[in-house]
């Protein structure tokens, strides 16, 4: 199983080809392809390279499927003895990416559709 560790928005991310998962809104339109590049970690079934802060060599090329927004979360501030109470709410801006394959050097982990998926 071939997975890496990517630096996307900020954050840190495992990902895996075939999967898709949601980050922070990218400026891209949906179904444009993107790279990244900022590789942390990469596990190809046998060998784990770690980079420094980067692994060379390696990049992932992923798929914008859909620019969505998360769940809301509610934002209450309140001093007591003042009567003062403020309530607000917020949705953060997401992009659902999906995860084509991982490129190492020259070899690419692509992601495997089953036969069944096909036959339907």
């Amino acid at each position: 199983m071939t997975y890496a560790i990517v630096e996307a928005s900020g954050k840190q991310l495992r990902v895996e080809p075939g999967r898709f998962y949601d980050i922070d809104r990218l400026p891209q339109e949906p179904e444009s392809s993107i790279t990244l590049d900022r590789v942390l970690l990469v596990h190809d079934g046998e060998k784990v390279s770690i980079g420094q802060p980067y692994v060379e060599d390696v990049t992932i090329a992923a798929t914008i499927m859909q620019h969505l927004r998360g769940s809301k979360i509610i934002v209450y501030k309140m001093q007591p003895k003042k009567k003062t109470r403020k309530k607000q709410g917020h949705r953060q801006e997401l992009t659902r990416v999906m995860i084509d394959d991982i490129h190492i050097g020259e070899s690419a982990a692509q992601a495997k559709v089953s036969a069944t998926a096909e036959d339907s």
